[in-house]
């Protein structure tokens, strides 16, 4: 596979809660995880997290690092999945929106879809970027300052954001590419 090995030593943060949307977790881990990425689902509370799966309950995977005990300096990137639940609950948790913030001023690549740009708004890191997220909260991102485009992948220094999981293979190319480049110095909170 053309990505094996690309993210050799990188270490991704997978900030989730209950009800994330399934699909928008596991395929862009896998993808990490084939490009050699090692990556953690970080949670608010410890022990297993209950993925979403279109239209009920889905799977549940185990939680590596709760998130009092998680670092953000110790990873290379973060990755956010959407589904609605998921990020209405994490934005109301102040260490989880701190932990966002984090990647955002040490310049370090986050990738968000679908709904998880909300944890975005609640982090105020979103003024002047270009973006794209789940149509239904559009408003929300220009009221935030954002200039949201509808297209199945955007990419704005660092930052990598799509709309759905139709457009998880966009989403995962762009994401591995940025992770690959590292810090992005234009990156900012």
């Amino acid at each position: 596979m053309e990505n094996q090995q690309r993210l050799q030593g990188k270490k991704v943060a997978i900030l989730l809660t209950d009800g994330f949307e399934q699909v928008e977790m596991t395929e862009p881990r896998k993808a990490l995880q084939e490009a050699g990425a090692e990556t953690h689902l970080i949670a608010p509370n410890g022990g297993e997290v209950k993925g979403w799966d279109t239209k009920d309950w889905g799977q549940s995977f185990p939680i590596d690092v709760p998130l009092d005990q998680a670092r953000p300096e110790a990873y290379d990137a973060l990755l956010l999945p959407g589904g609605i639940l998921n990020p209405d609950q994490l934005r109301m948790e102040r260490k989880a929106v701190e932990f966002v913030r984090h990647f955002f001023e040490a310049h370090k690549p986050v990738a968000a879809i679908c709904h998880a740009p909300i944890l975005l708004i609640e982090a105020d890191v979103v003024r002047g970027r270009r973006m794209t997220s789940y149509p239904s909260i559009t408003t929300d991102l220009r009221n935030a300052g954002a200039d949201w485009v509808d297209e199945e992948v955007v990419t704005d220094q660092g930052l990598v954001t799509s709309r759905k999981p139709d457009d998880i293979p966009a989403f995962n190319r762009k994401m591995i590419e940025e992770i690959r480049e590292g810090i992005h110095d234009r990156q900012h909170a």
